[in-house]
């Protein structure tokens, strides 16, 4: 980790910034921190180098804006490379499918998809000639579907075939992409959801009868992140208590 360079899209909160916090835990050498503002990053950089990390650096990026992102990317380059992309960055709109009108499905689209895809894209061309990981963010959702959140399933999915589309078109050039695929974790901002019956309902259906925990991801993480997973590639690792493979 030492020697690492690493950059960790959608930062500013919830499991970007904890797999940020995890990084700089574990001694990476540079990490990126990107968010829209770099305002919305302070606490997660003021975290990280409270855990050690020496040199962390945040960066404006909104991975829709394709021009924007391909100066960030430029300033990664000329400040040394990449060999870590966490493609964390992502949105969720919640209605019933009907009730989703056409700027809600590409708000989802854009951020969740075509904004990876744009970040992977740019990370390779930084990696090409060394090598180096790309870690997707994905969800259960894009293996299982849930009411009400269709333009999110329908990203996570496509984010899911894109990790194994560009794994093999890279592999050859020493860039392995991965995809993590979180079931249902708690959160401060799901855990009101969970103490309803209906909430409760769900957690019932997960095989292991609990929710995930962020730490949870820690050691999965870890492999794809690592540079320890030399041979491991396309792999979409499922960490959800079971909950993808139970029952219909």
């Amino acid at each position: 980790m030492k020697r690492r360079r690493a950059l960790v899209t959608g930062a500013s909160s919830g499991l970007g910034a904890h797999f940020a916090g995890l990084l700089a835990r574990e001694g990476i050498g540079t990490l990126w921190l990107a968010a829209r503002s770099e305002a919305r990053l302070e606490a997660t950089l003021r975290r990280c180098r409270e855990a050690g990390a020496g040199d962390v650096r945040p960066l404006a990026l909104d991975v829709t804006d394709a021009a924007g992102l391909a100066a960030s990317f430029a300033r990664i380059g000329e400040a040394g490379g990449l060999d870590l992309l966490v493609n964390n960055a992502g949105i969720a709109e919640t209605a019933p499918a009907l009730e989703v009108d056409p700027a809600g499905f590409d708000r989802v689209l854009d951020t969740n998809l075509r904004g990876a895809w744009l970040c992977a894209t740019e990370a390779a061309r930084l990696m090409r000639g060394s090598g180096g990981d790309i870690v997707n963010i994905a969800s259960i959702l894009g293996l299982r579907v849930a009411g009400g959140v269709a333009p999110y399933a329908i990203s996570k999915a496509g984010l899911v075939q894109m990790t194994r589309a560009l794994a093999v078109e890279w592999a050859r050039h020493g860039i392995r992409v991965n995809a993590l695929a979180p079931g249902y974790v708690e959160t401060e901002l799901n855990r009101d959801f969970f103490a309803t019956e209906a909430g409760a309902a769900l957690v019932r259906r997960i095989p292991m009868r609990r929710l995930g925990r962020p730490e949870d991801l820690d050691a999965p993480f870890l492999l794809l992140a690592s540079g320890a997973s030399t041979w491991l590639t396309a792999a979409v690792l499922t960490v959800d208590g079971g909950h993808h493979a139970s029952p219909l």
